[in-house]
């Protein structure tokens, strides 16, 4: 991790909040710039400081850690949210995962995953702590990557989108051009434009997109 990491800890009990500033300030390449105690102070501070990470107490006085994730989503502060939670239940994480967070951390574990969580979401992967069912956690992923397709398929003109269902059909270019009425060398270059939009690479990869996507195309 070359780039510091700056760090915001919001939690309304001090002395829990303090022990995990420390554990974060001992990281290499880690620095908490600020620490809050509710929520709006949290989300104040979030504008001021522009932290790469947010470690946020779900549960926390005058706004709640779903309120401060779903501010910080809406508007579009730079931000990875990573909750701290007692709370293992479907519900919790569901709820989660609709306030846009990149982390789920159980507090009886919190000192022992918060740097792993930290780095995780730096790099881009989500984070859920050990103590997850792997039921929970099966589910966290797939809704990871329905939203990654989503964000993928949105950027297809409507022709793209078109020639995505008949490829996930399975029909060859030379059958795609018949009934769009074009060459097949047209059809050749939508699909390469689709590969590079989409970032897939591989023989198989496109058709691969196009099939576990296909609800995603009509």
């Amino acid at each position: 991790m070359s780039e510091e990491v700056t760090v915001l800890i919001a939690d309304d009990h001090p002395i829990f909040r303090k022990g995990l500033s420390q554990v974060v300030s001992a990281e290499p390449g880690m620095r908490v710039v600020a620490e809050a105690d509710n929520g709006l102070s949290a989300l104040a501070l979030m504008r001021e400081w522009r932290p790469r990470v947010a470690i946020v107490d779900i549960e926390m006085p005058q706004l709640d850690g779903f309120g401060v994730a779903r501010s910080a989503r809406d508007q579009k502060l730079p931000v990875q949210v990573i909750f701290l939670t007692m709370h293992k239940s479907e519900d919790a994480v569901n709820d989660a995962l609709e306030a846009g967070i990149s982390g789920y951390v159980l507090k009886d574990s919190a000192v022992l995953d918060v740097v792993a969580s930290i780095r995780s979401v730096v790099a881009g992967r989500p984070y859920l702590s050990p103590g997850i069912s792997s039921h929970l956690v099966g589910r966290w992923r797939k809704t990871e990557m329905l939203a990654r397709s989503q964000s993928g398929v949105a950027v297809l003109t409507p022709t793209e989108r078109r020639i995505m269902q008949l490829i996930a059909e399975y029909k060859i270019s030379k059958e795609i051009a018949v009934v769009l009425c074009v060459s097949p060398r047209t059809v050749e270059n939508h699909r390469a434009n689709i590969c590079s939009k989409l970032k897939l690479h591989g023989k198989h990869a496109l058709i691969r997109f196009a099939v576990e996507n296909r609800l995603l195309l009509s």
